[in-house]
């Protein structure tokens, strides 16, 4: 089956051909991070602008890097949601007119699932049932996942999530946007260990993230130091809000794996990508016995191949969506209940927390 994804979620405009859910054929992104770069975020109205401009030279770049045409597509996958409505509009828009021209089923995906399975993407895969850890701009959330279309949420972010709290300590620090990556490298030369943030546990066996009080924590750090003309080390605030921030993701996720009794643990989401995460975490799941997960480095940012791997799923159960769907900026697997507009999507089964 040839599966041609789509995603438009925030600020990368994606395509991606994949065979069978194994082969990735092409995989073409195109960040918009210069764009917003000067306004130290994404603006939507920006977002929606470029991927109105993006997309159809992106999904075209992908038809012809994987040597294919659109009569040779066996189906549609493209992110339905949560994110920017503006900008999930332009990838969904563009699926359907090809749905309708062409008379190709399509499928909306969700953004969170795609995560959840990008580490089918590799070679080295997890086995059912593995806890999940989704991290991201938008989203720190916790999933027992079942099977490729059965996930259960166990914890979920109650303000800022961990690369927005990234992005935002950047900001605080004057560095360039987004903070994540920098952060991540001026980490390197300072000491985790020079000032002690605070770490939000939110009660015992919790599952659920809160990284805004360590976001004011740092803004207090540096407004105080900035206020009496002291010096500080920019490299040692980086490192140590870092460390706060993987040292609650590494035990949360493996909190969770303890409390179902499971050995697999799989990591996901753009701040994936952050290398001490990575480190932080195969150390601590080597010594608890626990096998880690993880996506390339190119498949934990926002891109179509995962989109197209969870469609391949969805089409597998025979599922498809119909042409007057719309967008949804909030996911239904981590907030149940009635979208505003259109029909559902092909949703994995979602099974309530314990």
């Amino acid at each position: 089956m040839l599966i041609l994804g789509i995603e438009s979620s925030c600020d990368e405009t994606a395509a991606a051909v994949l065979r069978d859910g194994r082969t990735l054929l092409s995989n073409v992104i195109n960040s918009q991070v210069a764009v917003h770069s000067p306004y130290g975020g994404v603006v939507p109205e920006l977002a929606s602008r470029k991927h109105l401009e993006n997309i159809y030279p992106v999904v075209e770049a992908a038809l012809a890097q994987a040597g294919v045409g659109l009569d040779d597509l066996d189906g549609l996958a493209v992110t339905q949601g949560p994110g920017l409505v503006g900008a999930l509009l332009i990838g969904l828009s563009f699926a359907k007119a090809i749905s309708a021209v062409k008379g190709i089923p399509y499928v909306g995906v969700d953004h969170i699932v795609g995560h959840l399975l990008s580490p089918f993407l590799e070679q080295d895969q997890p086995e059912f049932p593995y806890i999940a850890l989704v991290a991201s701009g938008g989203h720190s959330s916790i999933f027992l996942v079942h099977d490729h279309t059965t996930i259960q949420p166990l914890g979920r972010t109650r303000d800022d999530a961990a690369g927005e709290a990234f992005d935002k300590v950047g900001k605080i620090l004057g560095l360039e946007y987004p903070g994540g990556p920098v952060i991540s490298r001026l980490a390197e030369q300072g000491n985790p260990a020079a000032i002690p943030f605070p770490r939000a546990w939110l009660g015992q066996d919790s599952l659920d993230f809160s990284f805004s009080g360590l976001k004011t924590s740092v803004a207090n750090y540096v407004h105080q130091h900035q206020q009496k003309n002291e010096p500080f080390h920019i490299p040692d605030v980086c490192a140590s809000f870092q460390e706060a921030v993987v040292e609650v993701l590494c035990e949360k996720v493996l909190t969770a794996a303890r409390m179902h009794g499971i050995s697999t643990v799989a990591l996901a989401g753009g701040v994936a990508a952050n290398a001490r995460l990575r480190a932080v975490l195969q150390d601590l799941g080597a010594q608890r016995g626990i096998k880690i997960f993880m996506p390339s480095l190119e498949l934990c940012t926002d891109n179509a191949a995962m989109i197209a791997l969870a469609g391949f799923y969805h089409f597998a159960e025979k599922a498809t969506t119909s042409l007057d769907t719309d967008a949804y900026s909030r996911s239904p697997i981590l907030h149940p209940g009635p979208l505003s507009g259109g029909d559902s999507p092909a949703p994995p089964t979602v099974r309530a927390a314990p």
